[in-house]
């Protein structure tokens, strides 16, 4: 292409900050003011092809915020998140623990008892509660008589996980270990630790494992094949864990656990001994990923010590540790510090942990100083070990709980041997207490059956004819905001580059060109069409035409009589080619490039944005270069576009004068496969095309597709924000 000349669109000072800041919490908002300056120079080294796609052993740093207000504002929306990529925004419910506790297992400072409750109706969460006894009772009281409450998830290899012999000998010659005995149920090791502290600790069982048997193990940590069931339409019956409709609903194994995760503090926060001002959190490897999350999400944690897993390197192997939305633009340690400034410590360990020191640990301890707190985080190195949470690393962590939870023990803390577990002792299911019968898919469909319908419940004053004003922008917005989470470029970053013109057929002026964005290095393909017929189109400023057809039958695909119609309406017609950029993927489907070992869409869209926050993306900086023409700018969308141009026109709010989008018939919940190119997880869940539209609200908007009726979001929400003259629909025949 030869480039004639670059037309930068430079931001009034007035208004320089990030255009997406004047969009985000408001409803009426003033458009820039923006002047052009026409320069010569060449464009930036940039691609029009998508990015590679990152992987869950890619590089995830942190960047740590200059100010404590930017990383209020970054940690608010990391919060939504991880709880939209858990399924749980908003928050289940979390009634009052019903549980049944029973057959005392007595050892030397501590007991043991089997514990299982219901964290939703007809699952069960199964694990061992540990008490102090004998000299422990003393241990760990403060004033009122209560005690701290330690919260154990164990990670993989279950919280029966035994080292036989040989192992034992071997990790006790390299110092891992003490004790042949204790020492070969670690998991096990650290919950009698703290109960001999004088701490009541919680070990429960992650879904597959030990006495949580409804769900397989291989089904939920090691699955490889993808069952044909899986591919139906969103809106179907049933539906099944790792199926597009449980990711279009967010909806995974990942989240069913940290619900039981949350359900398992709840039920120890609830216990009478407990003192609900000193509650913890620890966990390894696969535990520390669950206890990242709920450092997330549960505030009243006091102090936590997330273990094998705060790294900026592998984020998690396993499909329970992985979730779509859940590290897209961000990673293992920025997420663990969601838990400042309160108490947080690790180690780091030869693994995927062991640049910890140089690259995650210092920008924790950044942001702990920023914070007046550094003394609140500690990574601690233990790279002469392999990946563990063994004698050294736990006498670490009991001496961190000690200090945060105020047990006022001497230091350093030394584990003391007990026999160790039996099966039998540590079986929760028997012949009193039977294991339950529900199991496998039914058991899935009624899971998710559940799910839905709290979803639906909380999501009642949000979406539909019900929905308000506080419920849409309270959880909705930012919701959608998160999915497809690219702001309005700076039309400072934004450039535009033409090709000699040549004349069409028509007789009107054609101009290839480039739009260059260079914050995301991307390079979108345009068509500039001057009509030459006479007449004045000055009031009707420039069209955005959105072409999303792949046709190379002719060098000007988009033409046609409605194009035609509307170039000689409004004169000037840019053409957004998003056809025209390539996606290494075959026609109607977008990348996909999960590890074959764990097939599930998580494996890509849990570290990746999907193809239609992309376009949305490109959309976005093609209105960002042509917003200020006499008149404002117009975006038309033909057939094909509406997943990424709803988005788009609703994030863009005033810099559109109006929005004109053909849906026809379009929607999220009709897609079959994540494969599709349209597919956006958890999208279905937050109202699919109707939520889009309202978002738009109270901004100019057309919607060709169905009565009025079938978008009763989009009505309320325009009615409610007093525009309902600003939306109308066009019903195509």
């Amino acid at each position: 292409m030869k480039i004639l000349r670059t037309k930068k669109l430079v931001l009034h000072p007035a208004f320089r900050g990030g255009l997406a800041a004047l969009l985000v919490g408001c409803v009426l908002l003033p458009v820039a003011i923006v002047r052009a300056e026409e320069t010569v120079a060449d464009l930036p080294v940039a691609s029009d092809a998508l990015p590679e796609l990152k992987t869950l052993d890619g590089h995830f740093p942190f960047d740590v915020p200059e100010t404590l207000e930017q990383w209020e504002s970054r940690a608010e929306q990391l919060r939504t998140r991880v709880a939209m990529a858990t399924g749980l925004h908003p928050m289940l419910p979390r009634p009052a623990i019903g549980a049944t506790i029973h057959s005392v297992v007595k050892r030397d400072g501590f007991q043991i008892e089997k514990v299982y409750f219901e964290s939703l109706p007809g699952h069960f969460v199964t694990g061992l509660l540990f008490r102090p006894t004998g000299d422990s009772v003393a241990r760990g009281l403060n004033a009122d008589g209560k005690r701290p409450g330690v919260l154990c998830p164990h990670g993989h290899g279950g919280r029966m996980m035994r080292n036989d012999a040989d192992k034992m000998k071997q990790l006790i010659e390299n110092g891992d270990e003490m004790y042949m005995e204790s020492g070969s149920h670690p998991k096990l090791a650290r919950c009698a630790t703290l109960a001999r502290m004088g701490c009541v600790s919680f070990i429960f069982d992650m879904v597959g494992y030990a006495d949580s048997v409804q769900l397989s193990y291989e089904f939920a940590h090691r699955r490889h094949a993808t069952r044909p069931e899986e591919s139906v339409p969103a809106g179907s019956d049933p539906e099944l864990f790792f199926s597009t409709p449980a990711e279009a609903r967010l909806q995974s194994i990942l989240g069913l656990q940290t619900y039981n995760a949350l359900r398992s503090f709840d039920f120890l926060a609830s216990l009478d001994e407990v003192d609900p001002d000193r509650l913890a959190v620890t966990g390894g490897s696969g535990g520390g990923t669950q206890t990242i999350l709920l450092d997330a999400l549960e505030p009243r944690i006091a102090a936590s010590f997330p273990n094998g897993m705060v790294s900026t390197s592998m984020q998690g192997g396993c499909a329970c540790e992985n979730a779509c939305l859940l590290r897209i633009g961000t990673g293992n340690v920025e997420l663990a510090a969601l838990m400042a400034p309160k108490p947080m410590g690790m180690t780091a360990a030869d693994d995927w942990t062991i640049e910890m020191m140089s690259d995650g640990y210092p920008e924790l301890k950044q942001l702990y100083s920023m914070m007046d707190q550094p003394d609140h985080v500690l990574c601690e190195s233990l790279v002469q070990f392999k990946h563990n949470y063994n004698y050294v690393t736990r006498r670490i962590m009991y001496g961190w709980m000690n200090e945060h939870l105020n047990l006022g023990l001497e230091t350093p803390i030394v584990e003391t041997d007990f026999p160790a577990i039996t099966d039998d002792e540590g079986a929760v299911w028997n012949d009193d207490h039977p294991a339950p019968v529900q199991r496998g898919p039914k058991h899935e469909q009624a899971v998710l059956g559940w799910w839905n319908d709290q979803s639906q419940q909380l999501l009642e004053d949000c979406l539909g004819q019900s929905a308000t004003e506080k419920g849409f922008d309270q959880t909705i917005r930012p919701a959608l905001a998160t999915l497809f989470d690219l702001p309005m470029p700076e039309t400072s970053s934004v450039s535009v580059s033409y090709s000699d013109p040549v004349e069409h057929d028509s007789g009107a002026t054609l101009v290839s060109g480039v739009v260059t964005d260079e914050t995301r290095r991307r390079e979108i393909p345009i068509r500039k069409w001057v009509s030459q017929s006479e007449g004045d189109a000055s009031s009707d400023g420039t069209v955005l035409w959105v072409h999303s057809a792949t046709d190379e039958t002719t060098d000007f695909p988009e033409w046609s009589d409605a194009f035609a119609a509307q170039l000689e309406k409004s004169k000037t017609i840019i053409v957004i080619d998003i056809a025209a950029i390539p996606t290494d993927a075959p026609e109607g489907k977008q990348r996909t490039n999960p590890q074959p070992r764990r097939a599930s869409a998580a494996f890509t869209f849990g570290y990746n944005r999907p193809l239609a926050a992309t376009r949305c993306g490109d959309v976005l900086a093609v209105v960002s270069a042509f917003q200020n023409p006499p008149g404002g700018v117009s975006l038309v969308a033909p057939k094909g576009s509406a997943a990424y141009v709803l988005p788009a026109a609703a994030i863009a709010g005033p810099f559109l004068a109006d929005a004109t989008i053909d849906v026809s018939g379009f929607r999220f919940a009709d897609l079959l496969h994540q494969d599709d190119e349209h597919f956006v997880p958890g999208i279905v869940k937050y109202g699919d095309v109707d939520a889009l539209a309202a978002w738009r609200a109270p901004y100019a908007l057309t919607i060709q597709d169905s009565k009025e009726d079938q978008w009763p979001t989009t009505k309320a929400i325009y009615d409610a924000r007093d525009a309902s003259d600003q939306v109308q629909w066009q019903v195509n025949r």
